[in-house]
C-alpha cells in the first residue's frame, strides 16, 4: 500500500512553473527583485499544475505521541505533558492556537501515539498504539506500526484536501521527540549524536550529555541501515515522526504543499525525501529551528528557510508564521499592476 504512493508521486509542472515567472517578471518592479517570495509562488505554481492561485485555506496537522525513551531520563518533564497539551490544542489555548488565529489557519490536533486514552471535542484520535517502546531497550515500534502511522499522515493530507484545504502546515507534540529526532539523524546523516543533540525543552549540560549516550548506546544496539528509512523509524523514532513523514509524501501525493516546522518536522520531511525524492519539489522550509541540527538537516534536505527567528518551540508556530509569506507573495502577484498598465518601461533581464 505504502509503495502505491511512493511511485505515485509525479515531477511538479514545469510548464506552470514557467507561466508563474512570466507573470512575476511582468509586474511593476525590478526583476526577481521579491526573492524567495516570487520562488515559493512558482514552486507553488508546480505543485498545483496551474499559474492561478486560488485562496489559500491553511490547515495545521499536530501530530501528539509519546515517546518510550522518556524513561531513559532524557527529557524535563514526564510523558503526561503530552495529553496535556494535546488537550489544549483542542481547546485553542496553546500558542500555535493564538497564532494561527493571526494567520487564519485551522488547528487540528491528532492523537497518533498518546499513552494516555483521551476524548475531548476537537481531537482527532488515530492511535497506532499507546506510545513507542523504549529503543533503548528494544525497537520503538514494529515496522507494521511504522507504515500505519505513516500511511495516516497521507491519508490526513486526502481528508484535508476533500475539506478544501490546500496549504497543510506541520506540527508536533510529543516529550521526548527531539531525542528520537536526533537519533534518526545520526543515522541518516552518518553523524555523531553530539553533533545533532541539543536541550530539546531544556536540559542542563549533564542532561545533554546523558541525551547524548543515551542515543549512542542505541544506535549501537540496533545499528539500522540508513538506507532502510522504514528500519530507522522502526528502530528509533515516533509514532508523530513516522505521520509527518507521511504528511510529506500524501502532499506530493496529491499535489499539495505542506510545510516544514522545526527540527523534528524537518527529520521527517528527509525521511520523507529519502523514501521518494520527488517528495522534495512539494516541502516547504519556513524557519530554521534553534536546534543544532535545524540548519543541518535542511540541508540535508536541499532546502533554505526563509525565516531565522531562533525559534525551537515546535507545535508548528514556526512554520504558521511562515506561511503569511504565501499571503504576502499572492497580494503583490495577484494585486499588482503590470508594465504597461503602470505606464512604466518593463526591466530585461541582464546576464
Amino acid at each position: 500500500m505504502l509503495e502505491t504512493y511512493l511511485s505515485g508521486i509525479e515531477p511538479p509542472d514545469a510548464c506552470a512553473m514557467k507561466k508563474a515567472q512570466e507573470h512575476w517578471d511582468n509586474i511593476a518592479k525590478p526583476l526577481r527583485s521579491l526573492g524567495q517570495l516570487e520562488e515559493m509562488l512558482v514552486k507553488l505554481a508546480g505543485i498545483i499544475r496551474s499559474e492561478q492561485f486560488p485562496p489559500m485555506k491553511k490547515a495545521v496537522l499536530v501530530f501528539c505521541a509519546d515517546n518510550g525513551i522518556v524513561k531513559e531520563q532524557v527529557t524535563q518533564t514526564g510523558s503526561e505533558v503530552t495529553a496535556t497539551m494535546a488537550q489544549n490544542f483542542a481547546k485553542g489555548s496553546a500558542s500555535v492556537n493564538a497564532l494561527a488565529k493571526i494567520a487564519h489557519a485551522d488547528v487540528f490536533p491528532i492523537d497518533i501515539g498518546i499513552a494516555e486514552t483521551i476524548r475531548c471535542p476537537g481531537l482527532s484520535v488515530r492511535k497506532v498504539a499507546s506510545g513507542t517502546k523504549n529503543f533503548s531497550q528494544e525497537p520503538a515500534m514494529t515496522r507494521d506500526e511504522c507504515k500505519k502511522a505513516i500511511l495516516t499522515g497521507i491519508d490526513l493530507i486526502r481528508e484535508k484536501k476533500q475539506e478544501g484545504y490546500n496549504c497543510i502546515i506541520t506540527g508536533e507534540m510529543g516529550i521526548g521527540n527531539t531525542t528520537t529526532s536526533s537519533a534518526v539523524l545520526s543515522v541518516l546523516e552518518h553523524l555523531p549524536p553530539e553533533t545533532v543533540t541539543g536541550r530539546g525543552a531544556g536540559l542542563t549540560e549533564k542532561g545533554i550529555q546523558h541525551k547524548i549516550s543515551v542515543i549512542r548506546d542505541a544506535i549501537a544496539l540496533h545499528h539500522p541501515d540508513p538506507d532502510d528509512i522504514i528500519g530507522v523509524l522502526s528502530a528509533l523514532g515516533g509514532f508523530d515522526l513516522c505521520g509527518i513523514t507521511g504528511a510529506f509524501l500524501g502532499g506530493a501525493f496529491y499535489h499539495v504543499p505542506v510545510l516544514i516546522d522545526g527540527f523534528i518536522s524537518a527529520v521527517a520531511a528527509l525521511c520523507a525525501v529519502r523514501l521518494a525524492p520527488l517528495c522534495k519539489y512539494y516541502i516547504y522550509a519556513t524557519h530554521c529551528s534553534a536546534e543544532p541540527a535545524g540548519k543541518c538537516v535542511l540541508d540535508a534536505i536541499g532546502l533554505h528557510a526563509c525565516l531565522h527567528c531562533d525559534m525551537c518551540l515546535g507545535e508548528g508556530t514556526g512554520a504558521v508564521i511562515g506561511s503569511q509569506l504565501f499571503d504576502f507573495a499572492l497580494a503583490v502577484y495577484q494585486g499588482s499592476a503590470d508594465f504597461q498598465t503602470a505606464a512604466v518601461s518593463k526591466y530585461q533581464l541582464l546576464k
